[in-house]
């Protein structure tokens, strides 16, 4: 005589009720997972899409890192942000590259000015009512003057040079003579890549309008990634430019 179940006459063992919706089936019981696979959201496995335990999660492009000058600069990845005491290194030797090219561009064009300038004194030895003199002056006169336009043509090339010095270096290189000697780069801020003919213009072009005023402009273009409260060291001229200034 059964004292189980009066609706199972037969004492059979109950079967396990269809799985619910969203359950897994079997009544109670979770379900083994297939050999080598380990089971979802069990203990000490990342969920699908989560980083594994202890990783830091990727960072977006253009992420500063909290205080430590380091930023993630798309193609690049983490690159240290350059410090303000290496970039005026850098600056201080591009100002000895272009000051010896000025001495060496000037010297030539002083040079003419002054042996122009004695000329000018040894017609004195002569008689100032003679025809000698009135030719030595003309002709003392119309070699200052071709001199003279010389040396405009130098200033002319020594400003042409910088602005090729500078532009073209930082647009196809993305560093000038100083930033190599110290290991910086200049690099777009969206792409990691050179700036090109156009950031590298708009980079070059700030510091000199700035430079129009006194050059109190240009000095404060240059000081002003100290105000730049982002923690990325961008003057204005990179601002404007979208650059970054980071160790290579």
């Amino acid at each position: 005589m059964s004292f189980g179940d009066p609706n199972n006459p037969y004492g059979q063992q109950p079967q396990n009720p269809p799985a619910q919706p969203g359950q897994q089936p079997g009544y109670g019981y979770p379900q083994q997972a297939p050999q080598g696979v380990p089971p979802q959201g069990a203990y000490g496995y990342p969920q699908q899409g989560q980083a594994p335990y202890g990783a830091m999660p990727p960072q977006a492009p253009g992420t500063l890192q909290a205080n430590n000058g380091f930023i993630n600069v798309a193609g690049l990845g983490t690159v240290q942000v350059a410090t303000m005491g290496r970039r005026f290194g850098a600056r201080a030797i591009d100002g000895v590259v272009i000051f010896v090219l000025y001495l060496i561009l000037s010297s030539i064009g002083f040079a003419g000015v002054f042996g122009a300038s004695k000329s000018l004194n040894d017609c004195t030895a002569l008689d100032p009512m003679s025809s000698a003199y009135q030719t030595c002056v003309n002709d003392t006169a119309e070699a200052a003057g071709g001199i003279i336009a010389a040396f405009l043509g130098f200033l002319l090339i020594f400003f042409v040079a910088t602005l090729l010095y500078e532009w073209l270096m930082i647009a196809f290189v993305g560093a000038t003579v100083g930033k190599l000697a110290l290991g910086l780069k200049v690099v777009k801020e969206n792409t990691g890549q050179v700036p090109g003919l156009g950031g590298g213009f708009i980079r070059w072009i700030i510091p000199m309008v700035g430079a129009l005023l006194c050059g109190i402009g240009q000095i404060l273009t240059y000081l002003s990634p100290f105000f730049d409260n982002s923690g990325k060291l961008q003057g204005w001229h990179d601002r404007a430019a979208g650059t970054l200034v980071v160790k290579k």
